[in-house]
């Protein structure tokens, strides 16, 4: 998870369902046709999005979600038998996951999340920030220096 999102086809390897617009031409996708795997909502220019492994992309509203429902306030998904991160591709025992409300089978495990997270706030063409934490959270001591 390097750069924000540029590429082409998004593919949700439980499913093998690809996250494009449905009757998009894949020889021929525009940024419309490629949608976040959290919400479904397609790639636009107010809608930023960072790409995992395989083509699956985490919209900047679904991030902000996610890095406070997993940093602050430390909640986790329980994980079925062979469920793994949707951009990544992993399951690590160790780590915290945030499940999609919308699309029950698309999860971030917390390594990801903050990974995206330091992409897009460091990228100067997006707006998007880390949302701040709330008064009462501890600070995150799983945060390191790639994360920021």
């Amino acid at each position: 998870m390097e750069t924000p999102r540029s590429g082409f086809s998004a593919i949700n390897e439980r499913e093998r369902t690809p996250m494009h617009r449905d009757g998009a031409n894949p020889n021929d996708m525009s940024m419309d046709d490629i949608l976040c795997d959290f919400c479904a909502q397609p790639w636009t220019h107010e809608r930023f999005m960072v790409e995992g492994h395989r083509g699956s992309c985490i919209c900047a509203n679904c991030l902000t979600i996610a890095y406070a429902d997993l940093v602050y306030a430390k909640h986790t998904a329980d994980l079925e038998h062979r469920e793994t991160c949707s951009l990544c591709l992993e399951r690590h025992d160790e780590r915290r996951y945030y499940r999609s409300p919308l699309r029950e089978e698309a999860l971030a495990c917390s390594t990801c999340v903050k990974r995206a997270a330091g992409v897009l706030h460091k990228d100067k063409d997006t707006p998007w920030t880390k949302p701040p934490a709330p008064a009462n959270a501890p600070a995150d001591p799983t945060t390191t220096e790639d994360d920021e």
